[in-house]
């Protein structure tokens, strides 16, 4: 199965070629130029210097969150349009589940993996794994302790040590290389801090991984998973106060 993935929900991103598990080419995007600058002209060109077509692509996915809000919402209604024209299913992955397998890929069964992603304001967006015993990237490589959320560093693993004895051997992410001191300080010297990877790549991968599953949805039911509230929604919020 050829999958075309797209990840928009950082401000380079990235975008990735997959066929079946093997990554076929994968590119970031100029972190200098907007997501609606470069798209759909990254992915053609990606696809292009692959020797593909888009009308070759079987599966689009796309991170559908949590990340920024215009990324987000620029990288879906791209992957929607290639795939209504295509005729083509559509996969969502999220990414801190993406940089969670990542993490996993030489971990041992039982080991706990935590996705941090850079927020801003202070804050991070997190999500805690267990890692289990399939390949990294199959369905069931990873069972979810706690969801999506977004805080203060220092609270989230605060809040992990009371959920686990153990916060978490692995924290991957820009959010996680950000605050790498307060994790060492919070958890111990031996817990590994990773740095963000292209996400693209793990996102199609997992897609592939899943459609045989059943896993896959048309265009119109994607729907970004934005975890913090917009700016204008709480500004609204208070004047109403």
């Amino acid at each position: 199965m050829r999958v075309l993935a797209l990840d928009t929900t950082t401000a380079g991103g990235s975008a990735a070629l997959v066929d079946g598990a093997e990554v076929i080419a994968e590119g970031c995007g100029d972190p200098s130029r907007t997501h609606a600058e470069r798209l759909p002209a990254d992915i053609v060109a990606l696809v292009t210097s692959a020797g593909a077509t888009i009308a070759s692509i079987d599966l689009f996915a796309v991170a559908y969150g949590p990340g920024s809000f215009t990324g987000l919402r620029v990288g879906i209604a791209t992957m929607q349009g290639l795939a209504f024209v295509s005729r083509r299913p559509m996969a969502a992955v999220s990414a801190l589940e993406a940089l969670a397998h990542i993490a996993s890929v030489d971990a041992k069964p039982g080991a706990i993996v935590g996705a941090w992603m850079d927020a801003h304001r202070g804050e991070v967006f997190s999500a805690l794994y267990r890692v289990a015993s399939p390949k990294p990237f199959e369905p069931e490589r990873l069972s979810e302790l706690e969801p999506a959320a977004v805080g203060d560093p220092a609270a989230r693993l605060a809040r992990w040590r009371r959920e686990e004895e153990n916060p978490g051997a692995t924290v991957i992410g820009d959010g996680a290389t950000k605050y790498a001191d307060i994790i060492r300080r919070e958890v111990g010297g031996d817990v590994r801090v990773l740095d963000a990877s292209p996400l693209a790549g793990a996102i199609g991968r997992i897609a592939a991984a899943r459609a045989p599953c059943g896993e896959t949805v048309t265009p119109s039911a994607i729907r970004p998973l934005y975890v913090r509230r917009p700016d204008a929604e709480i500004a609204r919020a208070k004047q109403m106060r």
